[in-house]
Parts: C-alpha cells; structure tokens; sequence
C-alpha cells in the first residue's frame, strides 16, 4: 500500500489541543501511530492537503533558498537530517513545500542519500545544486555546502532582480503610454469626429489623418490584437525552439550599444559566480563547466563555456582558452590568470562575479537616467499631438468667428 501524508488534529495527556501531519499508509495505522505517542485524534484526512495543493502557488526561488538556509542551520546545530525535514515541514504554511519536504523524507528514509533524492525533483534543484549536495555529503561538510548553495541563490537572485528592475520601468512606463494613446484614439477621438461633423467645416490635414488613423484601429483592431499575439507566440516559439534563430537574436541583441553590454555582464557575473561556488566546493574544474554552462543563462555564453570545457580537456589553462574567446573580457582573462599561478582563482572568481554585478548596478543607474527623459519626451509628443490634432478645429473655428 502507498505511504501517504495525512494531516490530523488531537489532544495529548494533558489535555491540550495538537496538530501535525504524519506519514503513513491508512489513516487508521496513523491513528495506531499517535495513539502509542499519546494523542488522541479528532479529526485526520489528506483530501483537504491534496485540494490546498492543487491550488497552492508553485515553490518559488526564495522558498527554496530559506529551505538551504534551514538544512544548514539545522546541520550545524546537529539535528539528524529527517527530524531536521519534520521540523522545517511543520513551520511550513507552503502545501507545495509540505508536499515536498515529505517526499524527500520518504526517499530517505528509504536509504537515499540526500543528493538521490533532490535529483529526483530536477523541477527545483538543478543539476549544480544536486552536485554540489553531493559533493558536501562525501566530504562531510554538507552544513557548509548547503550555506554556500543559499548564499549563491541569493546573489543570484539578487542579480535577476536587478535585471527585471531595469526593464520593468521602461516597459511600464511605454506600456501606461500606449494605453492612454490608444484610449484617445479609440474613444475621444469618435466624440471629436461627430463634434465636427456637424460643423460642416473643412478639417486640418493633421486632423483628418488622426481621425482616419483612429477608424482604421476600430476596424481593425481584432485583427490587428490577434496579429501581434500570434507574432509574439511565434517569435518566442521559435526563440525557444530553432537555435539559429536563438543565436541570430542574441547575437543582435549583444551588438546594442547598451543593451549588449548590459546582457554581458549578467552573463559574466553568472559564469564567475557560479564557477566560484562549485570551485570554492571542491568539484573539479572540468566537472564545474557542465552545470556552469546551463546556469550562464545565455545561449552564446553555454556555447562558449563548452569550448572552454573541451579546450580543458586538450591541456590548456582556463585563462589561456577564455582569452581564445571575445565573449570573455580581458580584465577577467588577467585575473583567472593570476588566480590560476597564485593558486586563489576561488578568490579572483568571487571578484570577478563582484566586479560584473557592480557595473550592472552603475549600468542600470546610466539606462535609468537616459530611458526617463527619451521616454517621457516621446510620450509627451505622442498624446501632446493627439490633442493637438483634436483641439486645431476648435482653434480654427474660433479664428473665423
């Protein structure tokens, strides 16, 4: 029979009201369980669990961050792994995470080391994180291990923070914009158009073209929504799907002036940060390439990551197959160079990945201060000639009278 997580309510010796969850394989040999413990069940069932679960939001990069923090915690203060598991389920209000921490127990408890049994969610725990488990589980400094996997995934999440900060503004702001062009065009404009036509007067050009531009996006305008969401499903499927259009476009985007640079320098910072933590590990440089590359998160970086790999492999040095490739900037060249003859390339990595998330901070503070002023400008133009185009008439006819 399968072993499932029931949750239940009850009351111990003394009289007081408990709860929990518990693993077992009826709900009537977890009742046998408590029972020996003490508790007497009120109320026990998983259906309640399961519908939370169904419903529940997906496990989210901090969650699984504060859980690396706990599992360190609790294994410096040397608290066995699966009592460790209960503890951080029952301080847990995530059904998603309950659901998890459960399965992880179960899969130990079934003699799985803790590596075995976090590969077998790949949804959650990549392969770097599995590798780097694993290798803290053969050393014996897992508590460590599993401090330097939160403090990576914070720095990480830090750095796609700031990413997602330097597009949100632009795109928020260009997007609040068009809206409120589309509203006039579609909405007040109409009013104007009957307003004048019982003038009886001649329009201005301007007018007439504002005018007819705003018939044809109420005529069109079905027609022209579905042609830009099936452009946009389009292009992202094939983003996603054909690699020589993948290439082509990233090899575009990386040749912008500001753009590029800043896609750079997130790619290097997550090329050094995590090389950093898998090297500070003690996983082989060679081995470290592999997860290295997934986690660059750039399609030219994995390609070029892959290079270094197989260039390690016919004898060179790291800096010596970085400096083969333009994508690696020659600042970082020198100091893998340096880490590499003063054996601390642990230490330069970690000053690299510092150097790159630094200059995407001051990069972000220049696309700020540059993006604000263009935007509002072009915006401004935009509704400004809108309203122009309505009120000129009205301006007009008052020259007249």
């Amino acid at each position: 029979m399968k072993t499932r997580t029931y949750s239940w309510q009850g009351v111990d010796r003394n009289g007081t009201r408990v709860s929990g969850r518990s693993d077992g394989q009826s709900p009537a040999l977890v009742k046998a369980m408590l029972r020996k413990r003490g508790i007497h069940t009120t109320r026990i069932g998983h259906s309640r669990r399961l519908a939370a679960l169904y419903w529940s939001r997906e496990i989210n990069a901090a969650q699984l961050t504060q859980l690396s923090r706990h599992l360190a915690t609790l294994f410096q203060a040397g608290i066995p792994l699966l009592h460790g598991l209960d503890i951080i389920a029952d301080g847990s209000r995530h059904p998603r995470m309950i659901n998890l921490l459960a399965a992880l127990k179960r899969d130990i408890a079934a003699g799985n080391s803790l590596a075995e049994s976090l590969r077998k969610h790949p949804r959650y725990f990549d392969t770097l994180y599995c590798n780097l488990v694993e290798v803290g589980e053969t050393s014996g400094r897992l508590d460590t291990l599993l401090d330097q996997l939160a403090t990576y995934q914070e720095k990480r999440a830090a750095l796609r923070s700031r990413m997602r900060k330097a597009m949100l503004y632009p795109l928020l702001v260009l997007m609040v914009g068009l809206g409120v062009s589309s509203l006039l065009l579609l909405q007040v404009v109409p009013q104007f158009e009957v307003l004048f036509a019982g003038m009886g007067a001649e329009l201005p050009a301007f007018t007439r073209m504002v005018i007819g531009l705003a018939g044809w996006l109420s005529s069109h305008l079905l027609a022209l929504s579905l042609a830009v969401g099936l452009t946009a499903i389009g292009v992202r499927q094939l983003f996603r799907h054909h690699q020589r259009f993948h290439f082509r476009v990233l090899g575009m985007a990386h040749r912008l002036p500001l753009v590029g640079t800043l896609l750079r320098h997130a790619a290097m910072a997550r090329f050094a940060r995590t090389l950093h933590t898998c090297f500070a590990a003690g996983i082989p440089l060679m081995d470290a390439l592999v997860p290295v590359a997934r986690a660059s998160g750039n399609a030219l970086y994995e390609q070029a990551i892959g290079r270094l790999r197989h260039d390690l492999g016919n004898g060179l040095s790291l800096s010596t197959a970085m400096r083969a490739s333009p994508l690696f900037p020659n600042l970082c060249v020198q100091m893998c160079s340096i880490g590499e003859t003063s054996s601390t390339l642990d230490d330069m990595l970690d000053r690299i990945a510092n150097h790159h998330e630094q200059s995407i901070d001051q990069l972000m503070e220049s696309l700020t201060s540059l993006f604000e002023p263009v935007i509002v400008l072009v915006l401004g133009l935009l509704v400004g000639s809108l309203v122009i185009a309505m009120y000129l008439p009205i301006f007009q006819l008052g020259d007249v009278i």
